[in-house]
């Protein structure tokens, strides 16, 4: 029988981002790219984050403010238009006067068995969830380069690596953001830049609820060894790590956030 383990206390700031700049994407709404800039911004950084949709954008940036007292920069932005982010890299710049951490959070899901699958459901996934990553990368690597420094941390999935029926582009999308952390980390690594990604297996938040079947969300949860989804911020806190000093060996790693079994 599984026991559902207690969700431990909120973390209190350890000041792990004092004097860094740290751009979020996709840091709307309630999932992990908020929580992420939140807790940003409550380490100590300088914080401007993106999203699609302005509204939501506004509204998060007043949250954070109303949380640490200081409301992060925002910029709208559609990962999937090339001049779009190259805008977004250019307002940054502006902004922070120099971005320290990129945290590469956008991404799209979606249910579709293979034989049903479209062609533009296909490609809109990986649009999205994979390209998006090389758009970005591309655009912010040349800063950090130049200042011999920096950080970028992306969002992958366990799905990466386990199958799950009805996910083959969002799986594949996910792999190749493995993979892409990987190879972009080792070119990096010369110009004194990181590269890692986190894995999260399931983070529970109010739009995935939108999105995803009370049938599918409880079997997942079954699989998980502490009886419950993570929180948004526990994969958060990961992330912040990986965007810290504390991690400054480490990259082309994929860190696993889950308690899914073996």
């Amino acid at each position: 029988m599984t026991v559902t383990s207690p969700v431990p206390p909120y973390p209190q700031p350890r000041n792990l981002l004092v004097g860094k700049t740290v751009v979020v994407t996709a840091a709307a709404g309630t999932g992990i790219g908020f929580s992420v800039a939140q807790r940003a911004a409550e380490e100590g950084a300088t914080v401007l984050i993106s999203d699609f949709h302005e509204r939501r954008l506004g509204e998060a940036a007043d949250r954070i403010a109303e949380k640490v007292g200081t409301r992060p920069a925002t910029f709208v932005c559609d990962v999937t238009s090339e001049a779009a982010v190259q805008a977004l890299r250019d307002a940054a710049l502006a902004e922070l006067g120099r971005v320290d951490v990129l945290i590469n959070n956008a991404g799209l899901g979606g249910e579709a068995d293979i034989v049903d699958m479209t062609d533009d459901q296909w490609s809109r996934v990986l649009d999205v969830t994979l390209t998006s990553l090389f758009r970005m990368t591309r655009a912010f690597l040349p800063a950090m380069y130049a200042a011999k420094n920096g950080v970028m941390v992306n969002n992958a999935s366990v799905l990466g690596w386990r199958a799950q029926k009805g996910q083959a582009h969002y799986a594949a999308a996910k792999a190749g953001v493995m993979a892409f952390t990987r190879c972009a980390a080792v070119e990096a690594a010369e110009h004194n830049v990181r590269i890692n990604a986190v894995s999260p297996s399931l983070a529970m938040h109010p739009f995935l609820a939108k999105v995803t079947t009370q049938e599918m969300l409880d079997k997942l949860v079954e699989r998980e060894a502490f009886g419950r989804p993570a929180e948004v911020w526990e994969i958060a806190n990961v992330m912040v790590f990986l965007a810290s000093d504390l991690s400054s060996y480490m990259t082309g790693e994929v860190l696993s956030v889950s308690s899914q079994r073996a």
